[in-house]
């Protein structure tokens, strides 16, 4: 159970802020929905203000939105909710869904119906990561490599650097992915705790929000009251739904902060260690070898991204081929210069 002063605060801030994106929106029809939004939030208040005055605590004054608050309103206005909408929802500022960039999805007309869309959404996320884990690997490790093989041909000395670059951004990319998911779960988790608390506090405003925010897409009104009544009635996918439709998250991706880092670091691996390989197994021609091994890498890490963005992978392959060899001959060029310019 949340402390009521703090969840006072809270909806007094999201009311708050609501008026602010109302403001934004000004002769439109999200200019009403967020204005009841913030009416909603101010009855919620009330509710705990109640709660506050029934234990015999402190009656909190008016409300006065502290630094944070002012300084996401005045970016709020300046770049528009559209642009600010994961920052809002940050700050518990609901129906920020209205303004993802992907087409409207079909309202649902069934309680089993809703989530449904989601359930494919993580492993797709999880195999982009993966690819474009390969990819970092592949092209900053070859970079380097070649770099050196350019100011000096001594084997050994590749190979060191190969296998620095290789864990330096292992590890690193490794620590980066922990903090962000970390961070990240934290977020969702701290929202998702004060959903529940509202939902046990007062189910009936819930549903109230939820079933302006599915009439703000589209739904009929009485539609999306009944919808969102008979959705209350199950507590655990109420509140999954309310997090999806009103905050904008998504239960279901909170991550682990360890499979993250331990996934990134196996991708970044798995691509470092292409143009690396050959200096390692000691070959005749192993700088040739590298060269055809990653570029053979490099088309394919190009025509795997045509999945996600729906071009021919020839041409994917092919551009991700060009880039990556116009970074190693860059490089190459460079670490010549520098080894004549040192010696």
């Amino acid at each position: 159970m949340s402390d009521p002063f703090e969840s006072w605060q809270e909806e007094k801030r999201s009311a708050w802020l609501y008026r602010v994106v109302a403001e934004c929106e000004r002769g439109t029809p999200r200019e009403a929905l967020f204005n009841e939004l913030a009416q909603a939030a101010d009855e919620q208040a009330e509710l705990w203000l109640a709660i506050i005055m029934k234990k015999g605590g402190q009656v909190p004054t008016a409300f006065h939105p502290e630094l944070r608050t002012r300084v996401v309103a005045s970016l709020t206005r300046m770049f528009k909710p559209r642009a600010m909408r994961g920052i809002l929802a940050a700050m518990k500022v609901r129906g920020m869904v209205l303004y993802t960039r992907h087409p409207p999805h079909p309202m649902p007309t069934r309680v089993d119906d809703i989530g449904k869309r989601h359930q494919s959404g993580a492993a797709g996320n999880a195999l982009r990561a993966g690819v474009f884990g390969v990819n970092d690997g592949l092209v900053s490790n070859a970079a380097l490599i070649y770099g050196v093989a350019g100011a000096s041909q001594e084997a050994s000395i590749i190979v060191l650097t190969g296998v620095a670059g290789l864990l330096a951004g292992a590890f690193s990319m490794a620590a980066g992915e922990y903090v962000s998911v970390r961070s990240q779960r934290e977020m969702f988790e701290y929202q998702i705790g004060l959903e529940r608390d509202e939902l046990e506090e007062y189910p009936e405003e819930e549903a109230a929000e939820l079933a302006l925010i599915y009439a703000a897409k589209g739904m009929p009104l009485d539609e999306a009251r009944r919808v969102a009544n008979t959705l209350m009635q199950d507590p655990e996918r109420a509140l999954d739904t309310l997090a999806r439709e009103e905050l904008g998250l998504n239960p279901d991706e909170l991550g682990s902060p360890w499979v993250a880092a331990i996934s990134s670091f196996s991708a970044f691996t798995a691509g470092a260690a292409l143009p690396l390989l050959p200096f390692l197994l000691s070959h005749n021609h192993a700088l040739t070898a590298s060269i055809t091994l990653t570029a053979l890498g490099l088309f394919a890490v190009g025509a795997s991204m045509s999945l996600f963005t729906g071009r021919q992978a020839l041409m994917s392959g092919l551009r991700m081929l060009t880039i990556g060899g116009a970074a190693g001959l860059a490089t190459w060029f460079i670490g010549a210069w520098l080894g004549v310019t040192l010696n």
